[in-house]
């Protein structure tokens, strides 16, 4: 498959902006929130609670990863793939922005011991990087409104054997006057705008689509520290 199954135009026009975003405006602000390095108290606890969201979401996969092939879509610049690398999982760590894979490659450890990292530049969706165990998408799918989240959690499905990991932004009434009030901070500590999903609405959706008809959610768990609200689900075949 060379091209998204169930590509649409929002779906497309958020995927250019998001690949601007990265590759152009915040790209040396990521790299810094992905270290030890001081940064403003907003993004300090964006990076507190992206810490716990990761230690989540790899508490879901088997500790033993040993021979499983893992899709991070959307790596960034890479902790997560580190993470599952040295559990033994091959991972395929994709991401929009060309300078934060460059980044995460420029990361990586010489010693991964059984496990392995193999980086890739483009769509999350698409089908030529194969067929995987476990798909794991860290805030990556946030940027998008509920229904093409569905779509791509029905392209995924296509190509995965065990879970589909993802988060999404909750919407609730602190999360709507957050990301109101976010938008009067200066522009260093904007990203693109979150689109809130109401939770129940998307486990319906989830529901009601026959490609995901053998996937059940196995887990939830929502994080909040400060400006960092997110969901995380584990979508588990049956």
């Amino acid at each position: 498959m060379n091209t998204v199954a169930h590509q649409t135009s929002t779906y497309t026009a958020r995927r250019g902006q998001l690949e601007t975003y990265f590759d152009r405006t915040a790209v040396e602000a990521w790299a810094r929130l992905t270290t030890d390095a001081p940064v403003s108290r907003i993004r300090a606890t964006v990076r507190a609670g992206r810490d716990e969201m990761r230690a989540q979401l790899l508490s879901w996969l088997p500790q033993d990863l040993t021979g499983r092939r893992i899709l991070d879509a959307g790596c960034g610049t890479g902790a997560f793939s580190v993470e599952a690398a040295r559990r033994g999982a091959d991972v395929v760590a994709i991401d929009l922005s060309a300078k934060l894979v460059s980044i995460a490659a420029e990361r990586l450890p010489r010693d991964l011991g059984k496990g392995s990292v193999t980086f890739g530049v483009g769509d999350m969706l698409d089908g030529r990087f194969g067929h995987f165990d476990h798909v794991v998408s860290m805030d990556s799918l946030i940027y998008h409104p509920t229904a093409d989240l569905v779509r791509c959690l029905d392209t995924l499905s296509e190509r995965t054997n065990s879970s589909i990991i993802f988060t999404f932004a909750p919407r609730t009434t602190m999360t709507a006057t957050m990301y109101s009030i976010g938008k009067l901070f200066p522009r260093a500590d904007r990203s693109p705008a979150i689109v809130p999903v109401e939770e129940l609405d998307l486990k319906v959706r989830i529901g009601r689509n026959l490609a995901l008809d053998e996937w059940h959610v196995a887990n939830t768990r929502r994080i909040s520290r400060g400006f960092y609200i997110s969901q995380a689900v584990e979508l588990a075949r049956r």
